[in-house]
């Protein structure tokens, strides 16, 4: 019986992480699959409880700061055209208000200056923004 207790309240945790995303909770529900496993093995109410004590903290103090950095290094990085943004570019053929190219690390792309500014070629712009398939460039890089 104290088993499926173990393994339900286990359950209940794990369920409510959804809400928290914290890793705080599902740490706590895998600590009672911990306690649950020890009282399927014959341990009495207080070892149980001495187990889940001693993996929560473990999972807590030990896991969950290593799980938190792995899911945070995904978040500041950007890709795709999120990454041309901010980056120099060099003028192709002349870019104004209406069109131009630009070449952006080893791709050449079409681009207009934000504002309607007339840039030659051979100047370093600095991309503003990606629109559709065209840089906004500002000069001045």
């Amino acid at each position: 019986m104290a088993a499926l207790i173990w393994l339900v309240l286990g359950v209940v945790l794990v369920a409510a992480e959804i809400l928290s995303g914290d890793f705080v909770l599902v740490m706590l529900g895998l600590a009672a699959f911990g306690a649950a496993g020890a009282s399927v093995l014959g341990a009495d109410v207080v070892v149980s409880a001495i187990v889940f004590g001693i993996v929560s903290l473990g999972l807590v103090v030990g896991a969950r700061p290593a799980i938190r950095r792995r899911m945070a290094l995904g978040q500041g990085h950007k890709s795709g055209v999120e990454a041309l943004v901010g980056s120099t570019a060099v003028v192709v053929s002349t870019v104004d208000g209406h069109g131009g190219r630009v070449r952006i690390g080893g791709e050449v792309w079409s681009a207009r200056s934000l504002d309607r500014e007339v840039i030659e070629p051979g100047a370093e712009v600095t991309v503003v923004e990606i629109s559709g398939a065209t840089a906004v460039v500002l000069s001045g890089a």
